[in-house]
């Protein structure tokens, strides 16, 4: 039987007391039309994202799949675009680690319902390490462009936001040209570590990158890859440099890479930088592979000049 509701009430949205006394609910539009089940209970949020999937003609999720309208819901459509694709794998990898955090406190909650001050919340939750703020903050606010973008939300809570402040020793400390003396005094030319430096100083390639480059990237004196950040859909060109050269030519190098092992094996990003922490440390530098990005840039300009 169906029983009548107060009015007014949502339009096509009927209920239905089975024989053992269940309430059951339907959206029915117009005569004859098939009946759609809501299987969320009656006021929950999960039971209006599932009317208005109905009225729309939007298939339900699948048993297991996040809810519609939820915030869990919407990041698993944030992983199908384009848009997800198109960043790098380590900044894919970040985010999906920030997300993983998210779901688990607020995954089934509605996206409606995020706010500037929700997000605001998440950020000093995380106040005490600045760089997983930022890192939320880069996450949420990807999630939530796109999402007002595609008028999936009315409006993006995270405008306006402002950055955590930075702590005195965030960060990676740059080098400095006695850092680069006393790293290239303990490794000289001939050894993998000076090969490792060299490559970083005098290309600034990110580690990423550095730990692709090889010899099939050079034509000419000139270096062409397509760099990791981008989603390996843009290239940078690099100078070889007579000095880079040097210490090329000098090895020793990988067969594929220049940056190589004890073996000769081209190493993964993360493998690369504790060795090369290592090596900095044995030189007595306090240094890492991002602080020398912070001075490649000046050197290889100051090493062009006539």
């Amino acid at each position: 039987m169906i029983d009548a509701m107060p009015r007014p009430r949502p339009p096509h949205l009927q209920r239905q007391i089975t024989r053992r006394g269940k309430v059951v609910w339907y959206v029915r539009i117009g005569k004859g039309a098939p009946q759609i089940r809501i299987r969320a209970k009656f006021g929950a949020a999960d039971f209006t994202a599932e009317y208005e999937a109905a009225l729309s003609g939007t298939p339900r999720t699948k048993t297991g799949a996040p809810s519609l309208g939820t915030l869990a819901w919407l990041i698993a459509r944030y992983r199908e675009t384009a848009i997800w694709s198109s960043l790098s794998p380590t900044t894919r990898r970040k985010r999906d680690n920030i997300f993983l955090h998210v779901l688990e406190t607020a995954g089934a909650k509605p996206s409606a319902h995020i706010t500037t001050a929700t997000i605001m919340a998440g950020r000093d939750r995380r106040a005490a390490t600045p760089v997983q703020a930022r890192h939320f903050l880069d996450a949420m606010r990807g999630l939530f462009r796109w999402a007002a973008k595609a008028k999936i939300v009315k409006a993006d809570p995270t405008l306006g936001i402002d950055n955590p402040p930075h702590r005195q020793g965030d960060g990676f400390p740059p080098w400095t040209e006695d850092h680069v003396a006393a790293y290239q005094a303990r490794w000289p030319i001939g050894t993998r570590q000076r090969v490792w430096l060299d490559v970083l100083l005098y290309t600034g390639l990110r580690r990423g990158d550095a730990v692709r480059f090889g010899r099939q990237h050079v034509k000419d004196g000139i270096g062409t890859i397509k760099t990791e950040k981008s989603g390996f859909t843009l290239a940078v060109t690099i100078p070889i440099l007579p000095i880079l050269a040097e210490t090329l030519a000098a090895g020793p190098c990988g067969d594929l890479t220049f940056i190589a092992g004890e073996s000769g094996r081209p190493l993964k990003k993360k493998s690369f930088g504790n060795l090369f922490r290592d090596a900095c440390r044995e030189a007595g530098v306090p240094g890492s592979a991002h602080g020398v990005r912070k001075i490649a840039a000046t050197t290889a300009a100051n090493m062009a000049q006539p």
